[in-house]
């Protein structure tokens, strides 16, 4: 555990400055007033190619013989890293090639080719994309730039560890997303090292928590079903390179489920008005977990790249979780004027109406009643209770329903 040294992360650090824009913490009223701890943000999505994944990538390139830049390079990636490799080679003038999950999404996929990388689209998670990279290295003679079990490009993502602590010396806790574990890992060494009262905590997708599963049996363990949405850290199997390090430099592990990343997606385009991708919101979600106050917090958010169908989605889905949109059904009388009746009632509620269905086969009896189908915009869980209370006191009888698909 003697490589990543001091040395090497100041190393790391300076040379990285050439590739990346400053990313400036962020202080957030809304988050600190809310959970009652200073929090900061450590906008890595608005880094360059979205991600701090560049960092990595750069320095690993750096120290790359020319013998091993002149063979090319591949990489197997769920995008940001993919990017960071595309980007990071453009600029030394290096061949790279690029293994994709077919799961990624098309805005990832566009952004590598769009850095002069070669894409090839394999697998559904990011381990099978990894297996066929490894083939394909060995096949052509390509020098393989692993995307997180590798000490060199750690160390690269260890300068974000750097720049928090220059910025805000006294930090108490800093908040890393982990799939494979580079960033993790290059975060929390450094912050040890420069500072050892500097708590770290890990924090992973509930359907992807290989590195819980991997501290608790103490050694490196594969989980078997990966079920999340923050395709980014979607990974079966911590790095083994990286896992001594994590060991023994992240104090604790928090796990957040899809919903709660589609509840902090909503809450960074409203009060921050920015996009950070699923993998990148794991550090916010997870700032309701936290069990103390009072303490100066620091949330990396690694990334920004997410296509338009996915924030569609996400933000739909959102919505529908705070009851901010909801869908509820009534049966009516099969006569003139009932639909005004309605329309009018949940007008006087403020309710907004989005779509309506008008059933007229609910019933084999007609005059029995036609079931109507509302989907309407409130203010939240109070008023969309005012609104259903006011639909009951007008005999209606309403009935919540699953929503999915609210705009088509």
């Amino acid at each position: 555990m003697q490589q990543l040294s001091l040395e090497k992360f100041e190393e790391a650090s300076e040379i990285v400055k050439k590739v990346t824009q400053e990313t400036k913490l962020i202080y957030s009223e809304y988050f600190s007033e809310r959970y009652g701890n200073k929090i900061y943000f450590k906008p890595e999505n608005m880094q360059r190619t979205g991600a701090y994944k560049v960092r990595g990538a750069y320095y690993k390139i750096s120290q790359l013989t020319p013998e091993e830049r002149s063979r090319g390079l591949i990489t197997a990636s769920a995008g940001n890293h993919a990017q960071g490799v595309a980007y990071a080679a453009k600029l030394a003038g290096v061949k790279a090639t690029v293994v994709m999950p077919v799961s990624t999404p098309l805005i990832k996929v566009n952004r590598t080719k769009s850095y002069g990388a070669e894409v090839v689209l394999y697998g559904n998670v990011f381990d099978e994309a990894c297996a066929h990279a490894y083939e394909l290295a060995d096949e052509h003679g390509y020098t393989f730039v692993h995307p997180f079990n590798d000490l060199e490009v750690a160390t690269g993502q260890g300068s974000i560890a750097m720049e928090i602590i220059k910025e805000l010396p006294t930090v108490d806790y800093i908040l890393v997303p982990v799939g494979g574990g580079g960033l993790c890992t290059g975060v929390s060494t450094l912050a040890k090292l420069l500072n050892p009262k500097i708590k770290v905590i890990a924090v992973e997708p509930a359907g992807a928590a290989c590195l819980k599963a991997s501290l608790e049996a103490g050694e490196v363990t594969t989980v078997s079903k990966i079920n999340t949405i923050a395709d980014g850290t979607a990974v079966q199997t911590p790095g083994d390179k990286l896992f001594p390090y994590l060991q023994a430099n992240v104090d604790h592990v928090i796990t957040v489920d899809d919903s709660e990343l589609t509840l902090s997606f909503l809450d960074m385009a409203e009060n921050h008005k920015m996009i950070v991708e699923n993998s990148g919101l794991l550090t916010v979600a997870a700032l309701k977990h936290l069990d103390f106050k009072g303490k100066k917090v620091v949330s990396v958010l690694s990334g920004g790249n997410m296509d338009v169908l996915t924030m569609a989605t996400v933000v739909q889905n959102g919505l529908m979780q705070r009851d901010r949109i909801f869908t509820v059904s009534v049966m009516l009388p099969d006569k003139p004027g009932q639909l005004a009746a309605v329309s009018s009632l949940i007008a006087k509620e403020q309710g907004n109406v989005i779509k309506l269905e008008h059933n007229v086969f609910a019933n084999v009896n007609r005059t029995a009643g036609v079931e109507l189908t509302i989907t309407l915009e409130s203010f939240g869980t109070e008023h969309k209770d005012q609104i259903i209370k006011a639909l009951e006191a007008a005999g209606y009888c309403p009935v919540i329903t699953k929503t999915n698909g609210i705009y088509m």
